[in-house]
């Protein structure tokens, strides 16, 4: 069967994470949800997303295709479940689609289907930001079983001191001395060629993707993941980098979710708790408001190539949108719609060609390109969040 991963029509709930990429591309514990799905069922992925994504991630079809939502988190018995499907047979949990089995690659919410089937096990949907660092520590702990399975950990330094050292996991290619790790409350996963530089204390459930670094006396809490090509120091507790973004100096990150290619200044601080303990609301795009979390902790949520000055203070629950450039005294406003640049004072747009120049700069860092596509996409953001950007 063809494995192909759609977004759900609740995928805009996602936003501005979504506004670059397929829920499927969100990380979420070690690995992103493709990621899961491909180790899962050993076949590869491909997208059904948003029209103007899907230059990016292609749609590949069969004559036989298994159709499975995007933001649906795999578990074996969920999988086994899946794969039992037969032609034109839908799985469905709580009154929603989770799967489809179909000959031709439809929306599976636009085709009916020969027979429902009703899944009755536990399963769990990252259908809002705030759900990727809430389930951030079961998804370590399930990846982490998953990708040490019957394998070997690289031995750690003899400086390193580590409480529950069966419980961590080295790749090949991983440096790092004098610093202290805590798997006592989660495992920890160290990816090839990361690094963690002297002096840092992290506790578990913690990963550490490929050829990241955790910088000079870095405090983390678990749960939280720092994707591939980042760079990390100050305090953080409970977040998630998607990868290839900094937060590479003093200040707090709390229960916060970083797109790719973000940068936080220097001693950047959020909230993630209100003065009142009050529930957390955060900006909803399909609701066009702000609505509850169910959350008395929630922080930052900030989408792709968006930036910060030195100092900057967000207020809790704050959502950033795609390429916001944030700066100056006193705190911006807990909704920064995409391309704005500005901050306390006030905001005004941030023009593509500019924005290009900026991404190309920190994108050419990593030995990354940004393509023709890219532009396209972004250009599309831009002139498709206008109506937020009312100054």
């Amino acid at each position: 069967m063809n494995l192909i991963l759609f977004d759900h029509q609740h995928c805009d709930n996602l936003l501005p994470l979504t506004f670059t990429r397929p829920s499927g591309e969100i990380r979420v514990g070690i690995m992103t949800i493709r990621e899961k799905w491909e180790h899962y069922t050993g076949s590869q992925v491909s997208y059904m997303t948003r029209d103007y994504l899907a230059k990016k991630y292609p749609l590949v079809q069969s004559e036989d295709n298994l159709l499975v939502r995007g933001c649906l988190l795999p578990t074996r018995e969920l999988v086994d479940a899946i794969l039992a499907l037969k032609p034109d047979e839908t799985l469905a949990g709580e009154g929603e689609i989770l799967a489809s089995r179909i000959s031709r690659a439809e929306h599976p919410e636009k085709k009916e289907s020969a027979k429902t089937i009703i899944f009755k096990g536990k399963y769990d949907l990252v259908d809002y930001p705030w759900k990727i660092f809430s389930l951030n520590g079961q998804e370590i702990e399930a990846d982490y079983k998953i990708l040490t399975h019957q394998r070997n950990s690289t031995p750690l330094s003899q400086t390193v001191q580590v409480i529950n050292p069966e419980n961590v996991f080295v790749e090949e290619g991983f440096s790092g001395e004098y610093f202290t790790l805590n798997a006592s409350s989660g495992p920890i996963y160290l990816g090839r060629d990361s690094e963690i530089m002297e002096g840092s204390v992290i506790r578990g459930p913690f990963a550490l993707g490929e050829h990241s670094v955790v910088k000079l006396g870095a405090k983390i809490y678990g749960p939280t993941t720092i994707g591939q090509h980042s760079r990390v120091g100050g305090e953080v507790n409970n977040s998630v980098i998607l990868g290839y973004s900094n937060k590479g100096h003093d200040g707090f990150l709390g229960n916060s979710v970083l797109g790719e290619w973000c940068n936080l200044g220097a001693d950047t601080n959020n909230s993630n708790l209100k003065n009142n303990y009050a529930e957390v609301k955060i900006w909803n795009y399909p609701e066009n408001h702000f609505v509850k979390t169910g959350l008395q902790f929630c922080g930052l949520i900030m989408g792709d190539h968006s930036k910060c000055g030195i100092n900057t203070m967000f207020n809790t629950g704050t959502v950033v949108g795609v390429s916001a450039n944030i700066f100056g005294s006193g705190f911006p406003r807990n909704f920064i719609p995409s391309f704005s640049w500005g901050g306390g004072a006030g905001f005004m747009d941030y023009k593509p060609d500019k924005a290009f120049e900026t991404m190309e700069l920190v994108m050419e860092r990593r030995g990354v390109n940004l393509t023709d596509i890219d532009r396209e996409i972004y250009q599309y953001i831009f002139e498709n969040t206008a109506k937020y950007r009312k100054y």
